[in-house]
């Protein structure tokens, strides 16, 4: 049953209920009390949690702190002082903003699939027009309160990033599995924009922070594409095991950039960003990281859907892992340099 069916379900009974004790006692309009009905609120809440993706939001709040605190620490000033919660809410604000248009643009294909079918929008509890609404309300919201608290420069960054997302990637994911390519790039995005907001340029370790996003994202999104082929086809959607099912270019695209995460990884250590300090846990990272890519290479030996799926699902937890570790090594490590 779904959150809304229960919602009415309760509402029936209580209607049913208070039916009974008319019939039982005296009426007293004066003194009726009307509860609200159990559940719509909870409801509500966790439809505005799907629909602005408050887990990927997080992701790229999360990626903006980083960026944010390392360009504050070029600068040499505290990253409180110079408005890291102001800089953060306005960036997931545009992320959110985002998500819900993404989700407003994709409800049929959401529809088809198990793991998005109960999406607001593809559910039908949030309208097209109210789920529209909340993502250009938000998006301006976000843009205008970066604006009023970072740079020019932020703003149109973090606009032209929901575009891409938005206009170019969704739409994109229909037609070729290019699509995935394309995506990468406003997905790395929140690193940049938390320097930009620190710094007011694009500078050469804000660069090296959006490589790092950028390269990460591949073994994390095949390990995904696998683990959802069928929904994925299901839906039209040209994800590269539904284009090439065999699975050899889903494991050589997360090999690919599994093992260029290890030089790419580094780069903060060759600009200077860190020391040595890095260097060496962020290798160990990146082989950790590339050793259960190599383990994915499983999918193309096995015919066991239950083994398939495992691997899978183990790379995209240590992905997810993965990033936050390097992440929270380098903001550490560059902290003992300065």
């Amino acid at each position: 049953m779904t959150p809304v069916s229960q919602a009415a379900a309760s509402s029936n009974f209580a209607a049913q209920d208070t039916a009974s004790s008319k019939e039982q006692a005296p009426s007293h309009p004066a003194h009726q009390i009307h509860a609200p009905t159990p559940g719509v609120t909870a409801t509500l809440i966790n439809d505005l949690r799907e629909l602005f993706k408050v887990r990927v939001t997080g992701m790229v709040v999360i990626t903006g702190w980083a960026g944010f605190y390392l360009g504050s620490m070029q600068s040499g000033i505290s990253s409180v002082q110079r408005g890291l919660l102001d800089t953060l809410l306005g960036i997931g604000m545009v992320s959110a903003g985002a998500s819900a248009l993404n989700q407003a643009l994709e409800r049929t294909s959401d529809a088809k699939m198990k793991r998005t079918e109960d999406r607001p929008i593809a559910a039908g509890r949030i309208s097209l027009i109210q789920g529209v609404a909340a993502g250009l309300g938000s998006l301006a919201l976000g843009g205008w309160w970066l604006l009023l608290h970072t740079n020019l420069l932020t703003v149109s960054l973090a606009l032209l990033t929901a575009f891409c997302y938005v206009a170019i990637y969704t739409p994109l994911k229909r037609v070729t599995s290019l699509a995935t390519f394309i995506g990468a790039f406003p997905g790395a995005m929140g690193p940049l924009l938390g320097w930009t907001a620190a710094r007011g340029r694009i500078e050469w370790p804000a660069v090296a922070l959006f490589a790092i996003l950028f390269v990460w994202q591949f073994p994390h999104f095949m390990a995904i594409a696998w683990l959802y082929r069928d929904d994925y086809a299901r839906a039209g959607i040209r994800m590269l095991p539904v284009v090439q099912p065999d699975g050899w270019s889903t494991v050589v695209e997360a090999l690919f950039y599994a093992v260029a995460m290890i030089p790419v990884s580094l780069l903060p250590w060759r600009l200077g960003m860190a020391g040595t300090v890095y260097a060496i846990p962020a290798t160990i990272l990146g082989l950790f990281y590339l050793a259960y890519t190599i383990r994915f290479t499983r999918i193309l030996r096995t015919t066991s859907e239950t083994e398939s799926r495992m691997v899978a699902r183990d790379l995209l937890k240590v992905s997810v892992i993965y990033l936050p570790l390097l992440l929270t090594t380098l903001m550490v490590c560059a902290i003992a340099k300065h």
